[in-house]
């Protein structure tokens, strides 16, 4: 999604990290507080539109890192890709409304929409949660290591085209489908590409949960 560029602040790069394939952690010292699931605006120069991408940080982390996969036929991640630490990028302060609470809820992600999970669970709010996260390939589970750390049995990978041991075969809403109870009550977070958000959505409206309780962030 295109923004823009009025509001940027010139940052240096203190973290660039290829954590699988294709994808990359980066990250410069935090200036501003936070709610763990905000965003920021981030563009490679003050010329041309910057990007969105949610903070995969905690909210008492020195760094503001976000998560991000290259698009090759895309402008602005091939070039974020190439940079290294000590090069700049252009960067909003954090907004959004997706915000994660304290409360019990579901974490609902695809791909890279592990990121404000991640966010949430290092800002303390682990507790009363599960964790749903969705890929097609086992290398793409994102901070595994890190969430199955702080969730333990709360912490359901899915993964569409690969199978291993622990892991549930299939995409995210066969996982949803096939509880047999999703408390009304509890919120419900989804993170990810618009199919799967809208999918996942009508998912658990068929299956009792009021519209109310169900935040959605979509990724383009």
């Amino acid at each position: 999604m295109q923004t823009s560029t009025t509001d940027l602040i010139e940052q240096t790069l203190t973290r660039h990290e290829e954590i699988s394939p294709g994808v990359f952690v980066i990250g410069f010292l935090r200036q501003h507080d936070f709610k763990p699931g905000q965003a920021i605006k981030l563009g490679i120069d003050a010329e041309n539109p910057p990007r969105i991408y949610s903070i995969c940080s905690g909210n008492q982390d020195d760094e503001l890192c976000v998560l991000f996969n290259v698009k090759e036929d895309g402008f602005l991640t091939p070039r974020l890709a190439a940079l290294q630490v000590g090069d700049s990028v252009f960067a909003s302060a954090p907004y959004g409304t997706f915000i994660g609470t304290d409360d019990p809820a579901w974490w609902i992600a695809t791909g890279t929409g592990i990121a404000p999970f991640r966010s949430m669970l290092r800002s303390g709010q682990g507790k009363h949660k599960q964790l749903v996260h969705g890929v097609r390939h086992l290398n793409q589970f994102y901070f595994e290591d890190e969430l199955r750390a702080g969730l333990g049995s709360n912490y359901h990978c899915c993964c569409s085209a690969e199978s291993a041991d622990g892991i549930h075969s299939g995409r995210v809403t066969a996982f949803l489908e096939a509880q047999d109870s999703l408390s009304k009550d509890w919120k419900y977070y989804i993170c990810g590409q618009a199919t799967m958000a809208v999918e996942t959505r009508d998912l658990l409206i068929s299956k009792g949960i009021p519209f109310g309780n169900i935040i959605t962030e979509i990724y383009f």
